[in-house]
């Protein structure tokens, strides 16, 4: 391994900051801006979630200070509300003008380049499977069957909070949504775009008395291959799991 692969992360850093020297100088194509949302044409089946319903008792400021990982969970099936409501916590539509869809959590330049698939293991009445979560519809796209938890584990460096989980949430980034406008720094807004998500996975999991933890060591294409997606134009970043916590 040469010296510049070694220290990768080193040479991004440095290659993708701004000085006031070289500020990018280009103009925003808004008649190929890429699409806002990634929505499958064909899915096995698409499944309207119910409307988001909030406790109105619950204390905001005592569920930042009870967020932590959990990374056991019990046998007990989520319930499809409790689903509704972690996928719209993460990325539900707040208002939508002629060329922004705005979200729950922010987003650099209002661009949201992050795609959700569900991966389900344990949901009270839906199928195991891959889904991919609809934003515009708050519906899931039911894409493949089957138990895929050994396969989701093993791409998470064979993780078992992956296997044991009730859902493990894939959080796959759309490049060129965001590169569209921030070109090579892209990269940066992406990881702080997650972020934003994942943390909000967290607060609306221990909002519902749920276990969540985020995992950001992945074998990448693995996961990619679940996805059938190509690890360039759309790639995994990262993993959130969420499950009944052990009483």
């Amino acid at each position: 391994m040469n010296e510049k692969q070694d220290h990768y992360g080193d040479l991004f850093q440095q290659k993708s900051k701004y000085t006031r020297k070289n500020l990018p100088r280009h103009f925003l194509d808004w008649a190929n801006k890429p699409k806002t949302y990634k929505t499958y044409q064909d899915p096995l089946k698409k499944i309207k979630l119910p409307l988001p319903e909030f406790n109105q008792n619950i204390n905001f400021w005592e569920v930042l200070v009870k967020r932590h990982s959990v990374r056991q969970f019990s046998s007990q099936p989520l319930l499809l509300t409790e689903l509704s409501l972690l996928l719209f916590g993460m990325e539900g539509l707040t208002r939508v003008s002629s060329q922004f869809a705005y979200r729950i959590t922010p987003s650099a330049g209002g661009l949201y380049p992050i795609e959700i698939y569900p991966v389900l293991n344990n949901v009270e009445d839906l199928q195991n499977g891959l889904y991919h979560y609809n934003i515009p519809e708050h519906s899931l796209e039911f894409l493949k069957e089957g138990d895929l938890r050994k396969e989701v584990a093993e791409g998470c460096l064979g993780q078992n909070m992956a296997y044991k989980s009730a859902v493990n949430f894939i959080w796959t980034a759309m490049i060129e949504r965001s590169k569209w406008k921030y070109l090579q720094r892209c990269y940066r807004y992406i990881y702080l775009d997650c972020g934003h998500i994942g943390q909000n996975l967290y607060l609306v999991a221990e909002a519902l008395g749920l276990g969540a933890c985020t995992i950001g060591a992945i074998f990448d294409d693995e996961l990619n291959e679940i996805l059938d997606i190509n690890g360039i134009n759309e790639t995994a970043i990262y993993v959130g799991v969420v499950g009944k916590k052990i009483k």
